[in-house]
């Protein structure tokens, strides 16, 4: 059986190019796909269990009930752009959620999984910021925000996300800072390393084992697949 692997669709609205192609993506899944992995930031922004669900991601959770209906099973890691929901996704889809990295048995092999956003343990002031984001305090208080309020403070937290991308890609050596990861994970006893965050494509075999960085569902179009034993990075087209 097949095993999908999915980060940083970064997902806004539904006449974007992203969106649309995610739905076709999703809705086309192959017959034997038995488990689809969301590896976090699916959602520009999503916190809690909002009533009503956003007015412009009905049709993607549409899309991902029709995916389970086939009786595809779906775990959600939480990312620094969508936390707090383990109320409405393991109500509405029936889906296992993870607030943080897991190791998981997958067909065998010792699979560590996770959005990434922890791997770089010298961002100290994100370290802080997610600490308090991912909090039970902030948890709590997510269902007294007006949703006004809280469209609010999505708008600007995605705002300054992205305008500073690109000071860390110069600050920051992506691509070591992976390694070194995924090196440790070896070295603890995974088979295979998988990632999102980054927005790096990449795939690295060491000793056997394999790492692989998702990239994004932004500019790459780029997943991972797990089938007969054998991780691949692949791009939807």
């Amino acid at each position: 059986m097949r095993k999908i692997f999915i980060a940083d669709a970064h997902l806004r609205a539904p006449e974007d190019e992203n969106y649309r192609t995610m739905l076709r993506f999703l809705d086309t899944l192959p017959a034997d796909t038995d488990a689809l992995y969301l590896l976090g930031d699916i959602f520009e922004f999503w916190i809690g269990n909002p009533q009503p669900v956003y007015g412009h991601y009905r049709d993607i959770i549409d899309c991902l009930k029709r995916v389970r209906a086939r009786g595809v099973r779906i775990v959600y890691f939480e990312g620094n752009h969508d936390f707090h929901l383990g109320d409405f996704f393991s109500e509405q889809l029936q889906a296992e959620v993870h607030a943080g990295s897991a190791e998981l048995m997958i067909d065998g092999l010792r699979v560590c999984l996770c959005h990434g956003d922890e791997i770089n343990r010298a961002d100290y002031r994100y370290r802080l910021f997610r600490f308090v984001l991912h909090s039970p305090l902030v948890r709590a208080l997510v269902p007294v925000f007006s949703r006004r309020l809280a469209d609010r403070t999505a708008a600007t937290l995605s705002r300054r996300s992205s305008g500073r991308h690109a000071a860390r890609k110069v600050r920051w050596d992506y691509r070591a800072i992976l390694e070194n990861f995924a090196r440790g994970r070896f070295a603890a006893g995974c088979d295979v390393v998988i990632t999102g965050h980054f927005h790096l494509p990449m795939v690295k075999d060491e000793g056997g084992r394999r790492f692989v960085a998702l990239g994004d569902w932004i500019t790459h179009y780029s997943y991972a697949q797990l089938l007969d034993g054998n991780v691949t990075l692949e791009r939807f087209r």
